[in-house]
């Protein structure tokens, strides 16, 4: 049965890009072994640059935009996968060049897709979202760095957005010091409730670059990039650790190399888009285990696919306080 539904689908012709609403048919679909029915998906910063174009993210058109989507199998050609399942699905290029979350059915390769987690419904889990997931994933990246609570403080970046607002929660839970950086003081009591202990304007890491300054934090969870990681490099403590994830404010590293070598800094690249089953599988279970969902509740609003255009513009402009469900 070639069953409709409603989605977003992004085009492009010599003037630029266009979004529209359609009626899409499932015979059109890209190629996958499991078919999806569709109940949530998110607006992470991602989905901001490809629906407003403001960054080269979708690499095939049309293709209907959305990087992250959760639902229930319809069908299915995996072997571990059955009608009825409950699924997740974060990046592999989904939303990129392949169909993604932003419609009521998504056909994708079955390794391309993670359980949800028993104590989780699919709109807690899209209320994580890539976002959140790549969070889990920086922790679990300072951890293995030996960076433990007593070391001191945590330095989030992008405190107020998605990865930072999650990332704040699981440290705070885990039992770190979160010293948390925002451009936006009005967001102080959101961040507080989140586990923060400290507001720091993110004007102190806009400025010029000091090859070395002055030791404050035993570790970050940077989103931000360019200046502002390089600047956090530099107040690294001797043998912290940076786990870096985002590119809001550019892809340059304006540092030096002093950190590394006089102090043992380390950086630890964060890519969640092809990130191994195994360390999926790893970051949901304990998302599942080390995730107030309580606080979850507290950063997460919920909208509409009419309402994507408007996020994404949003979310690009830092107007976007913690997560947004797209109830599909």
């Amino acid at each position: 049965m070639n069953r409709q539904f409603r989605a977003i689908l992004i085009s492009k012709t010599d003037k630029g890009q266009s979004l529209a609403f359609v009626t899409f048919n499932e015979d059109d679909l890209m190629p996958g072994d499991v078919t999806v029915a569709v109940e949530h998906s998110t607006v992470n910063y991602k989905d901001g640059l490809a629906v407003t174009g403001r960054a080269p993210i979708i690499r095939h058109f049309p293709l209907i935009p959305g990087v992250d989507f959760a639902g229930t199998v319809t069908a299915s050609g995996h072997r571990l996968i059955k009608a009825g399942d409950k699924v997740i699905l974060n990046g592999w290029g989904v939303g990129e060049s392949h169909h993604g979350g932003y419609a009521g059915l998504a056909r994708v390769k079955g390794d391309w897709l993670v359980p949800v987690p028993e104590n989780m419904t699919t709109a807690d889990t899209m209320a994580i979202g890539t976002a959140g997931y790549t969070a889990m994933l920086c922790v679990i990246a300072l951890e293995r760095q030996g960076v433990r609570p007593e070391d001191g403080e945590i330095l989030v970046t992008g405190a107020a957005g998605g990865v930072g607002s999650i990332a704040i929660a699981l440290l705070a839970k885990l039992g770190y010091r979160v010293a948390a950086s925002t451009g936006r003081p009005e967001e102080e009591t959101f961040l507080r409730k989140l586990g923060a202990t400290q507001i720091i304007d993110r004007g102190e890491f806009a400025g010029p670059v000091k090859a070395l300054a002055k030791a404050r934090f035993a570790g970050a969870v940077d989103a931000v990039g360019s200046t502002t990681l390089a600047n956090v490099l530099s107040q690294i403590n001797p043998e912290g650790a940076v786990a870096a994830c985002g590119l809001a404010q550019g892809m340059d590293l304006p540092g030096s190399v002093a950190p590394f070598i006089l102090r043992g800094v380390k950086l630890i690249g964060i890519n969640s888009v092809t990130a191994s089953p195994t360390r999926r599988a790893e970051a949901w279970s304990r998302l599942s285990r080390d995730l107030d969902l309580a606080k979850l509740k507290d950063l997460t609003s919920h909208a509409r696919l009419d309402d994507v255009p408007a996020i994404a513009a949003d979310i690009i402009a830092g107007k976007i306080r913690g997560r947004v469900v797209i109830d599909i």
